[in-house]
């Protein structure tokens, strides 16, 4: 009788183990998936971040080569160069990722300086050397390019935090997720008059 006590309590000792061993990998399993996919999103944050530096790059050039037209809007300039300076003094770090406040903040001030360049495109209309002019338009081109490559940047980060998004909160992983301080990621989004795109053909 006392064997046979002996060998059950074994075999449910044995069980639980097993069932332990089992609850630990797929922790394991889980908190790796969610690491992944925020290194996922924080890639593609990267991708969109390099893209935006790339506009910055290319602004200076732009206005330099306008500002050659002596004719030229000194105001347009002046909004472009001033917008662009507000996005080189915002702090980016992955932590905006995690802040509402601060993400909306870096949208904005990357959406003033696409609006600035838009009104600065838009008044070239009323100079037909400068469109003419080679530098320029090798510029415009690839301001061109980089807008495109934003927009296309953006979408890959949006799929990213959605993907990230969607495992964080979904039962059982939502409960380590919290446990481990996975936190929300913010989407971009659309901003008003964002229907309309930065005017950059002619």
């Amino acid at each position: 009788m006392k064997n046979k006590g002996l060998i059950v309590g074994l075999a449910i000792g044995g069980v639980l183990i097993i069932g332990v061993i089992l609850l630990v990998m797929w922790g394991i399993s889980v908190y790796n998936n969610l690491v992944a996919a925020e290194q996922n999103v924080l890639k593609q944050w990267s991708q969109v971040e390099n893209q935006y530096q790339r506009r910055a790059d290319l602004i200076p050039n732009l206005v330099n080569t306008v500002k050659g037209y002596a004719n030229f809007e000194k105001e347009v300039l002046t909004q472009v160069t001033e917008a662009r300076a507000r996005v080189g003094q915002f702090n980016v770090t992955p932590e905006v990722l995690n802040d509402p406040q601060a993400f909306e903040k870096f949208q904005s001030v990357q959406g003033d300086l696409s609006s600035a360049l838009s009104r600065l495109l838009a008044v070239v209309e009323n100079y037909p050397e400068l469109k003419a002019n080679e530098n320029f338009l090798q510029l415009q081109a690839q301001l061109e390019g980089t807008e495109n490559r934003i927009a296309v940047e953006r979408k890959r980060f949006n799929e990213a935090v959605q993907e990230y998004n969607t495992m964080i909160k979904r039962f059982p992983a939502s409960m380590l997720a919290g446990m481990f301080g996975f936190r929300e990621k913010q989407y971009f989004k659309a901003v008003q008059g964002a229907e309309v795109p930065p005017k950059v053909e002619f």
